[in-house]
């Protein structure tokens, strides 16, 4: 019955809404029942709309909560990966630092029940142990690059704590036990007779077994890190005990690396036993020592330069020149990687200097020497300074030696401070302060014989010759020969000295004979060709001097002596205006040089430039002079005014 009602009501609803739409067609005016139609739909229309209107705000409701869920799952996916990302940087992190440790591990020894109830336990005996290697690792300078030993612990010297469980700790020790290259230590101290007993394996090799009474404790310990740091680093070690005095231990432990070291190990240990033979004062022997270090490792600039210093101590001049030279090219290339990184930036600056000093560019020595005291290699000090002393001593500039001279830095070891004299008194010879050499010859000796053997090559080669040149120039020709004719001819300053007495003798034939001598081994250094040229312009044979001074010029064209005596021949061939140019050239090299000026204001004079030629008076006046050349300066502004 109710769908026959809801049918028929239907059906007037139906039939209603047709009565409408022909009233509203034909324009007639609402009866009641049409306008009771349109407000019942109105009210179905504004139900269905508002319906819509929540089944869209639902919709789209719940279209952001899935994007909200979309954009969650994204970024939870994303956080996911990063973690995976993290986690797989951390483990390959891990496994890198642990295939790259290389350092030494020491575990907890095992000691007697009664000595850990006192608080000797294990791992105190394990940090005394760290404590000893660390301090002869500390004390072991090497030019050589600790990334070249086989075992390199750096400085990764730790005691290894027992852990329990799984920890991260535990993790990175177990892949360095996998990956790594640790050196793992541990050992026992036990009861020995009345007294005990310390030994040690270094990755699994014995040390030997040490004894003593339990106060010598600290002693057996010490012994013990030694015998590890012999038997892990034997080319750290050897230079430990070089270092500390103890020659004849420490050439064994080199010689056997010669015997059975890598290429790297043996070159550096030839140079460890070189330094050895130099401290016996055997310098053949250590020259032969250097070579056989350059010849197992030709890349090896250490093994260059040390023996361009050997050669330059012998005065092997030339020898010294190409030494140096080729480690010059090693590093323009690039080359020896077993050059330790904090000493590269000094090592080729110190070579240059030296190279620098033969050819006579001094002002460019003085101006690296101030490079290298500017950083912070201690052990560069030394040298830098020593070469500002003898470059401003070849520009004969007293006062810039005397800056020289006034900033090395304080030291108590003797044989510091003897090599300091020697360094002088060849400033001596530079500056031609005859006089003071001569004066600290008698203390400068006295010095080095209470050494004995030890420096006889220095007294030999260096002292001996420096000191006969004075006395030529003081005219003690037969003191300077007592002292220079029994010296060696392979020491070409030796040499030199023969024929700077022989010239003092007026004997020019002789000097001659001496200055060809050298100057024929020496086709890069330019020293014998000055000093030749030197002997000519005091024979009064200015063309013969001109040729070996252009000579010299060639070799060192940045050598002020040879332009400077040029300018000095032209003027003895009264070509005073062509000597200006060499004078002016001589002054870029030695600006501070009394007697340059003075013979360029002579030169001036007799072009007729006679106000310029005072102002170079005035400027030699200003500079350091010799006694003569005071007085040739007080005639010359005396007869010229």
């Amino acid at each position: 019955m109710a769908e026959d009602f809801e049918d028929e009501e239907l059906s007037r609803d139906e039939a209603s809404g047709d009565a409408l739409a022909s009233q509203m067609a034909l324009g007639a005016p609402l009866n009641p029942a049409s306008e009771a139609y349109l407000r019942k739909h109105g009210r179905l229309l504004d139900l269905q709309i508002e319906r819509l209107t929540r089944e869209e705000d639902l919709d789209i409701s719940h279209l952001r909560w899935r994007r909200f869920n979309d954009q969650m799952r994204g970024m939870l996916q994303i956080m996911a990966v990063a973690i995976v990302g993290l986690v797989v940087v951390a483990i390959g992190t891990a496994v890198w630092r642990a295939h790259e440790d290389n350092g030494a591990v020491i575990e907890a020894f095992s000691v007697p029940p009664d000595m850990a109830a006192r608080g000797l336990t294990g791992q105190v005996i394990a940090a005394k142990l760290q404590d000893r290697l660390t301090a002869m690792q500390n004390a072991t300078y090497s030019f050589r690059a600790p990334s070249s030993y086989a075992n390199n612990w750096g400085k990764d010297i730790k005691v290894q704590i027992p852990e329990t469980g799984i920890s991260i700790g535990e993790f990175n020790r177990y892949l360095a036990d996998w990956l790594g290259h640790e050196t793992h230590i541990d050992g026992e101290v036990y009861r020995s007779g009345n007294g005990i007993a310390v030994t040690a394996r270094a990755s699994g090799e014995s040390s030997p077994t040490f004894t003593g009474s339990e106060s010598d404790l600290d002693t057996l310990v010490q012994k013990t890190a030694e015998a590890i740091y012999r038997n892990t680093q034997p080319y750290r070690y050897g230079v430990y005990l070089f270092s500390h005095g103890r020659l004849p231990e420490a050439r064994p432990v080199l010689e056997d690396l010669v015997r059975t070291g890598s290429r790297e190990d043996r070159s550096w240990a030839y140079i460890g036993l070189a330094y050895v033979a130099e401290s016996d004062g055997a310098l053949e022997t250590a020259h032969t020592l250097y070579l056989r270090a350059t010849e197992t490792k030709p890349d090896n600039i250490i093994a260059w330069t040390d023996l361009a210093n050997n050669e330059d101590t012998l005065d092997h001049e030339e020898n010294a020149w190409e030494a140096d030279m080729h480690a010059i090219a090693l590093g323009a290339r690039g080359g020896d990687t077993d050059l330790n990184p904090y000493y590269r930036p000094v090592a080729l600056p110190r070579v240059q200097i030296s190279l620098d000093l033969f050819s006579g560019d001094n002002l460019a020595a003085v101006l690296l020497a101030h490079a290298l005291e500017a950083m912070p290699d201690r052990h560069s000090w030394e040298d830098a300074f020593t070469g500002e002393l003898l470059a401003c001593s070849a520009m004969h500039d007293p006062a810039c030696a005397r800056t020289a001279w006034a900033g090395f830095p304080a030291s108590k070891d003797a044989a510091t401070l003897l090599n300091r004299e020697i360094n002088r008194a060849a400033a001596d010879v530079l500056l031609g302060q005859w006089q003071a050499l001569s004066a600290q010859g008698a203390t400068l000796l006295a010095g080095l014989d209470k050494l004995g053997k030890v420096v006889a090559p220095v007294r030999d080669r260096g002292v001996l010759p420096a000191l006969a040149d004075a006395d030529a120039h003081l005219g003690n020709i037969k003191a300077a020969h007592a002292r220079i004719d029994n010296t060696p001819l392979d020491c070409d300053f030796c040499v030199r000295v023969r024929g700077e007495v022989a010239a003092a003798e007026r004997n020019w034939t002789r000097a001659a004979y001496w200055f060809a001598f050298v100057s024929a081994r020496t086709p890069s250094i330019p020293l014998a060709d000055a000093e030749w040229g030197a002997m000519l312009l005091a024979k009064g044979d200015a063309d013969s001097a001109i040729e070996k001074l252009k000579e010299a010029n060639r070799k060192g064209p940045h050598f002020a002596d040879p332009l400077e005596m040029w300018g000095e021949a032209l003027m003895l061939k009264n070509r005073s205006g062509p000597a200006l140019a060499k004078f002016e050239e001589a002054n870029k090299y030695a600006p501070n040089w009394g007697h340059l000026h003075l013979k360029w204001g002579e030169a001036l004079f007799y072009t007729g430039r006679k106000d310029e030629a005072r102002k170079h008076f005035a400027t030699a006046a200003g500079l350091d002079l010799s006694p003569s050349e005071k007085s040739e300066l007080s005639k010359v502004t005396h007869d010229r005014r």
